[in-house]
């Protein structure tokens, strides 16, 4: 018994938690989880708004280029929104995006696209 105990204790973990002809569990590799792993994407926008007009400077510090358009919902009800044109961001590049209501700005967001 004491020698029995003696084998379990110095065998490897990996030997010890296996039995004899038991097919070891596959192990996964390198290159399938970096694979796997969401690439970062986006560029950073900073939105200012100053009475009608509304003004995005968007930074992608990614190398993959993002396409980004600023969107303005304007507070009165007659006042029409808007969509501005998809700019492309490129890799370390600043763009800048604008917009503007008759009146009052009501909210301003910037949607990316790959």
């Amino acid at each position: 018994m004491l020698a029995a105990l003696t084998l379990l204790i110095a065998l490897p973990y990996g030997a010890a938690s296996h039995a004899v002809g038991e097919a070891k569990p596959p192990r996964a590799r390198v290159e399938a989880v970096e694979a796997a792993k969401p690439r970062p994407f986006g560029s950073e926008c900073r939105i200012r708004v100053e009475g009608s007009d509304a003004v995005a400077h968007c930074h992608n510090p990614y190398p993959e280029t993002d396409r980004v358009r600023l969107h303005v919902e304007c507070e009165q009800w007659w006042d029409i929104d808007s969509d501005g044109v998809s700019v492309e961001a490129g890799p370390a590049q600043t763009v800048r995006l604008t917009g503007r209501c008759w009146k009052d700005v009501r909210s301003v967001w910037v949607s990316h696209q790959r």
